[in-house]
């Protein structure tokens, strides 16, 4: 599988996890109703979701996350 193809996937699942996350925390703690519960979980969660891209370092392909709590992009094993 390509570096690419990880980075997708990691993107993937980060954001729909605390996608999920956050619309059951919606649903408990707030009033919103109909399509109000969805959008502000997908609002918030490509807010707070970390970022993985793949790129040329050297020659070598690597995973790269950017997120907004750490001042620079690391690079993931």
């Amino acid at each position: 599988m390509s570096k690419k193809n990880k980075a997708l996937l990691y993107n993937l699942f980060s954001f729909g996890i605390l996608y999920v996350f956050i619309r059951y925390i919606l649903i408990d703690y707030t009033s919103l109703t109909g399509i109000m519960r969805p959008l502000a979980s997908f609002v918030v969660a490509t807010l707070l979701a970390p970022k993985f891209q793949a790129g040329l370092v050297n020659g070598e392909e690597k995973i790269y996350m950017r997120w907004l709590f750490l001042k620079d992009a690391k690079e993931v094993g």
